[in-house]
């Protein structure tokens, strides 16, 4: 039971970060005019964000 909180709630915490880091590179698009630090930002954050919960839910 322990172990399905603490998943939701690192769940939780990562969806809060990713938007977090989408927000910022959403702001490096439109302020700075540095798409491509934008976009990958945005990316790997995505990418981090996918695996690390894959790691998490599969253990």
């Amino acid at each position: 039971m322990f172990n399905f909180i603490y998943d939701i709630i690192f769940a939780i915490a990562s969806l809060y970060i990713l938007i977090k880091a989408i927000a910022y590179g959403i702001y490096e698009i439109n302020t700075e005019s540095n798409k491509s630090g934008g976009i990958s930002v945005i990316t790997f954050s995505l990418l981090v964000t996918i695996f690390v919960n894959i790691i998490i839910w599969i253990k």
